[in-house]
């Protein structure tokens, strides 16, 4: 899920309640729940004299006698063995005895198709895949899923606004998702959906693994919930804005919601969460993020409600087809639909997970990070290796909104400077897990110096020597001289720091890393002078132009899973055969002898269309 929130739980207060209870209640989050149509009524009474979520201790004295099939229970003393066993990392060896990659599973959230695609979709997409692309490129055997969830309350409310069906709108909307990824270059291997049929029986099947489970009863929800968010939220986490209307901590309008619903045992589950997130300190990054949390769930967990009777546009719940699941219960279990699951024999569920990695936005870490590992533990399936949450994507510093009129669509971006600038500039000029601003004057600044004066030129200066004094075969090297050998160390040095940087993911430090040489390239070009050579010293000017394109080969590999097109082009002048393009091949130096295609840019300058024109 691509923009949603998160979810708390509450019951309407008794008068006797409120003093003390309620404000004990109120310090702890909840699991969020969503409206009912009755709440729309309710909106116009949002003010101080609110109705309150119910707290805590008056809940456990009302009898669930007539609506619970399964009475809540007191949460299980916890051990570090009643935690189901977590994998471990990946293996350090790449291949396994058939000279097969070793697997890696990695998935962006899925995203909300109720409008058309935004930059902060294909942020998301290209920053996944260019972990993606690294990851194979390094010998594993990568499985890359994306695609889009499109269940849920708010698409059916936009569909009803523009006169259309919630199918009719997908239909219309999903197709530029797909389309939004192939433009952007991304590799991924499967592209979901969860109206597939399959993605109903995988939803069914773990509902009913946590139902077996007892982590599953039926009850009723009173609380706050966002319809843009997708979220339930506690009397805590609200307030009244300007105009006296009750919002939720994104500034998204809360509604107040009573309707029967299915809880989810969420507060059976703190002991073990606190000891998977102790287990592994990376299992959630950034590191604020990880921090965020821990505090969550160290405030205590309440039960989750988990399905809606107010609408029937998502995934039933097995045995009552009168509810449908909550959204989330739907969109999180889309990561294991894609292996087969139920089916966990296949070969393809035991290869690939658990999942190696979920990429997602900070605002839906609660629902990767609390519920899903809750969700995958209560149903007996193995919780995945790592969350990471990027950073919000802002225009010139502000938020992006339809009403302020600075959304951008990707479309238009990659029409205006091309995927593969994009994909380069947003994954080095935001430091990855941070927000991020963006503007015109800084995509053409890194066009044009980074990419078409720092790489560009260096190639097209260096290979158009080779072209006209070498015929265009890549001259053989004398002996190195000290400089050589020093910018050769540097080069080299690339590839283990940039594998280091991957590890936890600091795609934009990969990107530093790499730069950095291009920077100490440049500067033994031009201290070595080798137009100069030319008359002077041939021996030596064949030498320096090898070394310099062993370097630019060695920067081509590592831009690969940034710059798949352009990085491909380069390499292509160099003659590199498209199976000696991996990291294995990285410490493999050029071959000398080799006849290198006419020299043609690959990184051109951007210019302004209207100065374009002009010329």
């Amino acid at each position: 899920m691509a923009s949603k929130s998160k979810p708390k739980s509450g019951k309407k207060p008794t008068r006797a309640a409120k003093k003390g209870a309620a404000a004990k209640s109120r310090r702890k989050s909840a699991g969020r729940h969503k409206p009912t149509s009755a709440a729309k009524n309710l909106r116009q009474k949002k003010s101080a004299k609110k109705p309150q979520p119910k707290p805590a201790a008056v809940r456990a004295k009302r009898s669930p006698a007539k609506l619970s099939k399964k009475p809540p229970q007191v949460a299980p003393k916890i051990s570090r063995e009643s935690l189901p066993a977590r994998q471990a990392p990946r293996p350090s060896i790449r291949h396994d005895s058939a000279g097969r990659g070793a697997p890696y599973y990695i998935t962006t959230a899925i995203a909300y198709p109720n409008g058309p695609p935004h930059i902060g979709h294909a942020y998301e997409a290209i920053a996944t895949d260019a972990i993606a692309r690294f990851t194979r490129l390094d010998g594993f055997d990568v499985f890359f899923l994306t695609g889009t969830d499109e269940h849920g309350i708010k698409m059916l409310q936009t569909a009803a606004k523009e006169g259309i069906t919630p199918k009719q709108l997908v239909e219309r909307n999903v197709p530029r998702f797909k389309a939004m990824v192939a433009m952007l270059n991304c590799s991924n291997d499967e592209f979901i959906r969860t109206t597939e049929p399959r993605h109903h029986r995988a939803s069914e099947a773990i509902w009913e693994a946590m139902e077996k489970n007892g982590d599953i009863y039926l009850d009723k929800y009173s609380g706050w919930y966002s319809v843009r968010d997708e979220a339930y939220y506690d009397e805590s986490e609200t307030r009244l804005d300007a105009a006296n209307v009750r919002i939720g901590p994104n500034g998204t309008p809360v509604e107040w919601v009573e309707e029967e619903s299915y809880f989810f045992r969420l507060s059976a589950y703190q002991g073990k969460l606190l000891e998977l997130y102790a287990s592994d300190p990376n299992y959630v990054l950034p590191r604020e993020r990880f921090n965020e949390v821990m505090s969550f769930v160290k405030g205590g967990l309440k039960d989750l409600s988990i399905s809606r009777t107010t609408f029937d546009w998502g995934v039933r719940v097995p045995g009552n087809p009168r509810h449908v699941m909550y959204v989330w219960v739907d969109a999180l279990t889309n990561y294991l639909t894609a292996v087969d699951y139920p089916d966990v024999d296949s070969a393809k569920f035991k290869r690939f997970w658990p999942a190696d990695l979920h990429v997602i936005g900070k605002d839906i870490v609660r629902f990767h990070a609390v519920y899903w590992p809750a969700f995958l533990i209560s149903a007996g399936v193995a919780v995945p290796k790592r969350i990471y949450s990027h950073g919000f994507l802002f225009n010139r510093g502000e938020k992006m909104s339809k009403s302020v009129g600075n959304v951008i669509d990707p479309f238009d971006l990659v029409k205006a400077y091309g995927a593969d600038p994009l994909r380069y500039f947003f994954l080095r000029e935001v430091p990855f897990g941070q927000d991020g601003n963006y503007s015109h004057e800084a995509i053409i600044n890194r066009i044009n110096a980074d990419l078409a004066n720092d790489l560009g030129n260096l190639a097209q200066r260096s290979l158009t020597m080779v072209a006209r004094q070498f015929g265009g075969a890549l001259p053989k090297p004398g002996s190195f001289s000290a400089a050589d050998e020093t910018i050769l160390a540097a080069a080299d040095a690339m590839l283990a720091k940039a594998r280091e940087f991957m590890t936890t993911q600091q795609l934009h430090q990969v990107l530093n890393t790499v730069w950095a040489a291009v920077a100490d390239a440049n500067r033994y070009f031009a201290g070595e002078a080798p137009w100069a050579l030319a008359k002077t010293d041939p021996a030596r000017q064949a030498t320096v132009l090898y070394v310099t394109a062993e370097v630019l080969r060695q920067v081509a590999i590592l831009c690969q899973p940034f710059m798949p097109e352009s990085a491909g082009k380069l390499l292509d002048l160099l003659a590199i055969p498209a199976d000696r393009r991996s990291f294995a091949d990285f410490s493999t130096r050029i071959a000398a002898g080799a006849t290198l295609p006419a020299p043609s840019p690959v990184f051109p300058r951007y210019i302004e269309p209207a100065t374009q024109a002009a010329q």
